[in-house]
């Protein structure tokens, strides 16, 4: 059962969260060449469906991940480096409704891309961390979810470095794929 935040009314918008070297803030209408330009390169998409997505469909995209916050209280956030400003990727929640087993409805399902700028600087692990640490807080003894290809790697270390296990492998739209869980955090 698709669940929303605790506490939710239907209004949201996400929060900035700032770390070290990145601000996860809310998508804006100039991030769409950047975005756009991160999903047109192979070394994003070949571990995420394997194909280039349109300059329509990443618009769609922003605009779904911006609805997510208002309709279940969590969502993504559009990723920036501090220093320069620059967009260097996505990380956030969703609620796929995935036809896939173990189901993951009722988790939030965390991701995260980056493009080539901000890939090889640790910066997934910030911001999965950031988001993880609002989860915490927000989203209270919900357990947390991912999917990764088995042979992306660098993503199952981050997922692990972050707190995940493998919960399963399986199969998601005919190919391999493996099921992550976290723990929900407990209060102290």
């Amino acid at each position: 059962m698709i669940r929303p935040r605790e506490g939710h009314d239907g209004v949201a918008s996400p929060p900035t969260l700032i770390t070290k070297r990145l601000i996860l803030r809310p998508y804006r209408i100039d991030d769409l060449d950047a975005v756009a330009a991160m999903w047109a390169d192979e070394d994003t998409y070949k571990f995420i469906g394997g194909k280039a997505r349109s300059r329509a469909d990443v618009w769609q995209q922003m605009q779904r991940g911006m609805g997510a916050w208002a309709l279940l209280g969590y969502g993504y956030w559009a990723v920036e480096a501090r220093e320069t400003g620059r967009f260097v990727g996505e990380a956030g929640f969703l609620e796929g409704l995935r036809d896939i087993a173990p189901s993951l409805e009722g988790y939030p399902e965390a991701g995260w891309v980056f493009s080539t700028d901000g890939r090889g600087k640790g910066y997934a692990s910030e911001a999965l961390s950031a988001m993880l640490g609002w989860a915490d807080d927000a989203l209270p003894g919900r357990e947390i979810r991912c999917i990764i290809e088995p042979d992306h790697t660098a993503s199952i270390r981050i997922a692990e470095k972050a707190g995940f296990e493998r919960l399963a492998s399986t199969v998601f739209i005919g190919q391999p794929i493996l099921i992550f869980r976290r723990d929900p955090v407990q209060a102290a």
